[in-house]
């Protein structure tokens, strides 16, 4: 199974299981914040735009953050070292990041499904009631009640982005 349709695959389950209020929008592929929210007709302040953040804790450990900002933000790096008491954060490797969030980069979804994975969403996202995010796929979106995000997924919530 490739990794895009595991995420996929989890993902649908979790949103049908979970009996969240939601709907799907197909589109051309795009896995750009900026170009998907204009595909999906939203601001792209209400984009949840997933990155997989490497965090230095030690010479030679490191634990790893899904952060999850607004689609018209950027990750603030220092924020998330400070935030897991790391010498400093970094954008993963894409290989790494596209191994632990089960999809290809542009794709990540808002969710942590591996274990190896801290889910940490910067509270500006959460001001909407609705977000939106490629669904483990460059040409499928979800436009999600916020509500049912926070429920579903219980996401730690900072102030992470700038």
């Amino acid at each position: 199974m490739s990794a895009d349709l595991d995420a996929f695959r989890r993902l649908t389950a979790l949103l049908a299981t979970g009996e969240a209020s939601y709907r799907t929008i197909a589109h051309a592929p795009e896995g750009r914040t900026e170009a998907a929210s204009l595909l999906r007709r939203h601001p792209p302040a209400q984009a949840a735009k997933s990155i997989v953040v490497r965090v230095a804790t030690g010479k030679r450990s490191r634990r790893y953050v899904l952060a999850v900002v607004p689609g018209d933000r950027r990750v603030d790096l220092a924020a998330l070292a400070r935030r897991f008491g790391g010498r400093e954060a970094s954008f993963a490797t894409r290989v790494v990041a596209e191994r632990l969030a089960g999809s290809v980069s542009g794709s990540i979804v808002p969710f942590a499904f591996s274990a190896e994975l801290e889910l940490l969403v910067d509270e500006g996202l959460l001001r909407h009631d609705e977000i939106y995010f490629n669904a483990g796929r460059l040409d499928l979106s979800v436009a999600l009640s916020t509500a049912d995000y926070l429920e579903l997924a219980r996401p730690a919530v900072a102030a992470i982005a700038v």
